[in-house]
C-alpha cells in the first residue's frame, strides 16, 4: 500500500475526473487520479488517420451555449473551427409516393417539443417507453421515423429501451439554443483533456484500473493496478455501467447497488472520412445527411478547411451492432453505399476512412452516455448523487446541465469535488 494517505482518490481521468482533480487542487486538497487506460480523456480520444492527421474519434463538438468547455478551450488557446452548415441537408431515403420532406425538420422538432411538454413526473407516463409513446402519436410516418432516428442516434439505444420520463428529464437539461455541433477544435478535443491533465503531474496514474474499493471508519482503500491507495474519500468518476464492475467491500447499500444496476450503455461507431475536396458543396449541400432509415445514422461536414475536407458519420443503436458485425471491409462498403446514394458517386472515393467502434469499450461503456433503462427507477440519479458514506459518484450522466456531454462531465466533476471538500471541512 502507498505510504501516503490522500484526502481523495479519483477513479477515472475523463473530463469528469480531471475537472474534479483540478477543483481539489484549487481547494488545497491532496488526491490521486487512477486511470485504467494509458491515456486521459475517457470518451474523448484522438487517433492518427492514414494521412498522419490527429482526429477526434470520441467526443468532439461544442457550442457557445456550453460555457464551461468553451471557457476551457479559450483558456488553453484552442482554435475553434466552425462547422460548415451552409446549403441543404440531404434526407434519405429520398421522396417517394405520397411522402415528401417539406418541413420535415419542423415536423420532427414538433414531436420532440410535444414530448418535452409532458411533466416527467406525470403518473400517466409511468412505465411508458419512448417507443410506446411515439406509436400513439398522430404524426405522419416520415416525421415519426425521423424522430426515432434522431433519438436512437443521440442515445444509441432502441427507443423501446428508453423510458419516456428519462428522456424528457434529460432533454430539459440540454439547453443549447444554437447548433450543438457548432464548433470543434482544430487541435482536437483530446488535446484539451491532455492540457487539463498536465499540471496534475505525479498525482495522475495511468494504467491503474480500479477493481476494488474497501470502506471503513477511517475512509477508503482503493485497489488498482496491483497497488492500494488510502484516502478519506473516493470519487468514482466513471459511467454507471463501468462503476458497477468495481467490487465494493462491504457492499454498497441496497438502494445504491440498485441505482447502479439500472443503467444501460448504448452502441455507437464514429467514422471520419477525408476527401480531396468538399465536393458536396458544389451541389449546394452542407454535407449533413439525415437518414429516416436506417435509424441512428447521421453525417455532417467536419472539414478543417478546404484543404482538409472531411465528413464525420455517427452510427448509433441497433445499426452500430449490425454494421460492427460486418467487419472493417463490410462496414466500409455499407457506409459508402449509403453516402454515395445521398451525396453522389464522389462519396465512394475517400482518401482515408478511420472508424472507432465504441460499442464494447471496456472502460467507457458503449456510447456517449449510459441511460436509465428501468422505467421504475426514477430515483436512480438522485441516489447516486447522494453517494454512500465516503464513496461519491460523479459522471456526465448525473450532471444538472448537459448530461451526456463534455460540458456535463466538467460540471459533474466540479460538483463532486465540492461535495467532498465540504465533507472534509465538516470533519475537521
Amino acid at each position: 500500500m502507498s505510504s501516503k494517505r490522500y484526502d481523495a482518490v479519483i477513479v477515472g481521468a475523463g473530463f469528469t475526473g480531471l475537472s474534479a482533480a483540478l477543483e481539489l487542487r484549487d481547494a488545497g486538497r491532496s488526491f490521486v487520479v487512477l486511470e485504467a487506460r494509458d491515456r486521459v480523456g475517457g470518451r474523448v480520444e484522438a487517433m492518427v488517420n492514414g494521412l498522419g492527421e490527429a482526429i477526434d474519434t470520441g467526443g468532439q463538438f461544442l457550442c457557445e451555449d456550453m460555457p464551461e468547455v468553451m471557457a476551457l478551450a479559450k483558456q488553453h488557446g484552442k482554435t475553434l473551427v466552425e462547422s460548415y452548415v451552409q446549403g441543404g441537408m440531404a434526407v434519405q431515403p429520398g421522396p417517394s409516393g405520397e411522402s415528401d420532406f417539406d418541413n420535415l425538420y419542423e415536423r420532427v422538432t414538433a414531436i420532440r417539443d410535444r414530448m418535452n411538454g409532458i411533466d416527467p413526473d406525470d403518473p400517466s407516463i409511468d412505465g411508458l417507453s419512448v417507443g410506446a409513446w411515439l406509436d400513439k402519436q398522430p404524426d405522419r410516418a416520415d416525421a415519426k421515423s425521423g424522430f426515432q432516428s434522431s433519438i436512437e442516434g443521440l442515445w444509441c439505444q432502441p427507443i423501446e429501451n428508453v423510458p419516456l420520463w428519462y428522456l424528457i428529464s434529460n432533454d430539459r437539461r440540454i439547453t443549447n439554443e444554437v447548433f450543438e455541433l457548432q464548433y470543434f477544435l482544430k487541435e482536437t478535443m483530446h488535446s484539451l483533456a491532455a492540457d487539463l491533465a498536465r499540471p496534475l503531474g505525479a498525482s495522475l496514474r495511468l494504467g491503474c484500473p480500479v477493481d476494488r474499493i474497501e470502506t471503513g471508519e477511517d475512509g477508503v482503500v482503493v485497489h488498482a493496478g496491483g497497488e492500494s491507495f488510502s484516502a478519506r474519500e473516493v470519487i468514482v468518476a466513471v459511467p454507471p455501467v463501468v462503476a458497477r464492475r468495481i467490487v465494493f467491500a462491504p457492499p454498497l447499500p441496497a438502494d445504491t447497488r440498485h441505482a447502479l444496476e439500472v443503467w444501460k450503455s448504448g452502441t455507437v461507431i464514429k467514422l471520419l472520412l477525408r476527401y480531396r475536396e468538399p465536393f458536396w458543396r458544389r451541389a449546394g449541400l452542407s454535407g449533413s445527411v439525415f437518414w429516416l432509415e436506417p435509424h441512428g445514422l447521421y453525417a455532417c461536414d467536419a472539414s478543417r478547411d478546404d484543404d482538409h475536407a472531411a465528413l464525420v458519420v455517427f452510427v448509433g443503436g441497433r445499426l452500430a451492432l449490425e454494421w460492427g458485425a460486418l467487419g472493417e471491409d463490410g462496414l466500409r462498403q455499407a457506409l459508402l453505399a449509403k453516402l454515395s446514394k445521398a451525396l453522389g458517386p464522389d462519396a465512394a472515393q475517400p482518401l482515408d476512412m478511420l472508424s472507432r467502434d465504441w460499442s464494447n469499450d471496456r472502460w467507457s461503456g458503449g456510447a456517449y452516455s449510459d441511460v436509465v433503462a428501468d422505467a421504475a427507477a426514477r430515483d436512480a440519479e438522485d441516489v447516486l448523487r447522494r453517494g454512500a458514506g465516503p464513496v461519491s459518484f460523479a459522471c456526465s450522466e448525473l450532471s444538472p446541465s448537459f448530461p451526456g456531454y463534455i460540458e456535463g462531465a466538467i460540471i459533474a466533476g466540479r460538483i463532486g469535488a465540492r461535495v467532498v471538500v465540504d465533507r472534509l471541512k465538516e470533519r475537521v
